[in-house]
């Protein structure tokens, strides 16, 4: 007779509970269906959804269900994701109906392609437009990005904006960015020319053209075209701002570019109004709590944790994971994509208990239900995949330890995954301005 060891029995215990207490969930693609079990969490201002990874076609296909009852049904308008500002406005500017927009090969075309070119997301993007076709203007939901990797590209929104409404400004501000412009292709180098001090810093400059727009604004507060050169504009001061202290460590360069998303969503809600809604996509390690994790243990924090602080239960936190199947991602930085095989979680991770209970699908309510919270509140390891995924390596590479009930509200399981759909684009490589820090 095989005796199990008290970790075992215990694990035993916890797998029955999660078995007992998780929801059963229909596929993604049961739209209605699927959908129906986030309801409860619609009266929440900010809704953030995570992933476990970048390349898995479940985790977009859910976001995209659960964000289009939100939206129909509860009043949300603001659809934020873990991309550059510039490239989601050509998008915002397509599903808005608006001049100049668009969803093609030259959006989302730099490294990592796939991770918002895809059939997944290309769906989305054209529900949304069919969506807002039969609203008001002032009911339309727009997709606005969070990230600040862009700083060539809102440099150059910024000059276009200035070039047609004030050409004066527009000299003006060439001056000012004159400073990154050598640098704008490849950042990082600017970051390491101010280190080792063949550079002076541009702050200055990017700080003064951001405060110059911002006055401009407070003329005319509802011209659309003025807020996005303003958003550029913040964009060009952050990216400076994490070029220049990548070199330092990775938790300052994290805490910069988490910090930037949030103030993004901040400022987005505070440009609809008091009853504005938003949600959030964007990876688990971004929109899980930090401090409930090993990435807050060392100092990092993340817009969920913000989120948290700031608006608390008015916000709300639904992490993903999966067992096994494909992912689309990369072997290193710049390199093709490739469909890879996931391993099955590591023993002693949340993803093997969710494994053993034997459901294909559910979601777990982590907030008021003390037993189930309790079970899962002893840190266990926890799997991330960004855009490159090593299994090889992947204990070092993609685990860390998380207290997964402080982590999210809510959680949501696929014992099994297939690889995004990906988009093919004309430009497909390019320096990735994430290198050499970033998991997502």
């Amino acid at each position: 007779m095989q005796h199990k060891t008290p970790d075992q029995s215990a694990d035993a215990d916890v797998v029955e509970l999660v078995r007992r207490t998780a929801q059963p969930l229909a596929h993604p693609a049961q739209e209605d269906q699927f959908s129906a079990s986030f309801a409860k969490f619609a009266d929440a201002r900010i809704v953030l959804l995570g992933e476990a990874s970048h390349g898995t076609s479940e985790f977009y296909e859910a976001r995209a269900a659960i964000t289009k009852r939100l939206i129909e049904e509860h009043g949300f308008t603001i659809v934020a994701i873990e991309a550059d500002w510039p490239d989601a406005s050509r998008v915002d500017r397509y599903v808005r109906h608006k001049p100049k927009g668009r969803y093609d090969e030259h959006v989302f075309a730099r490294f990592p392609t796939w991770m918002w070119r895809n059939q997944e997301v290309a769906d989305f993007v054209e529900w949304l437009r069919e969506h807002n076709r039969a609203v008001l203007a002032d009911r339309m939901t727009s997709i606005r990005g969070l990230d600040v990797y862009s700083l060539g590209s809102s440099i150059t929104e910024v000059l276009d904006y200035l070039d047609r409404e004030d050409p004066e400004q527009a000299l003006l501000a060439r001056r000012r960015y004159g400073c990154l412009t050598p640098w704008h292709v490849e950042p990082a180098s600017y970051g390491r020319a101010v280190l080792t001090g063949q550079k002076d810093a541009c702050e200055d400059a990017v700080v003064a053209q951001l405060q110059t727009l911002l006055q401009r604004q407070l003329e005319d507060r509802d011209d659309e075209d003025l807020l996005d050169a303003v958003q550029n504009a913040r964009v060009v001061r952050s990216a400076e701002q994490y070029y220049r202290i990548m070199y330092r460590g990775s938790n300052d360069s994290w805490n910069l570019r988490d910090r930037h998303m949030f103030e993004t969503l901040q400022a987005l809600l505070d440009t609809v109004g008091p009853h504005a809604k938003a949600v959030v996509w964007a990876h688990n390690s971004h929109v899980g709590n930090a401090s409930a994790t090993e990435m807050g243990w060392r100092g990092q924090f993340n817009i969920g944790e913000l989120c948290k602080t700031a608006y608390s239960e008015d916000a709300v936190i639904i992490g993903f994971g999966t067992d096994s199947g494909t992912v689309a991602a990369a072997d290193d930085w710049d390199e093709p994509m490739a469909i890879k095989s996931v391993r099955p979680a590591l023993a002693g991770s949340y993803e093997r208990l969710f494994h053993d209970t034997g459901l294909s699908r559910f979601l777990l309510d982590l907030r008021e239900n003390v037993p189930l919270r309790d079970a899962l509140s002893k840190p266990r390891l926890e799997r991330a995949i960004g855009v490159i995924y090593r299994p090889e390596t992947e204990r070092q590479s993609h685990y860390f330890d998380a207290v997964l009930p402080d982590q999210f509200d809510a959680y949501v399981w696929f014992d099994q995954t297939e690889a995004v759909a990906p988009i093919d684009a004309d430009d497909p490589h390019g320096t990735p301005e994430t290198y050499p820090f970033g998991l997502s």
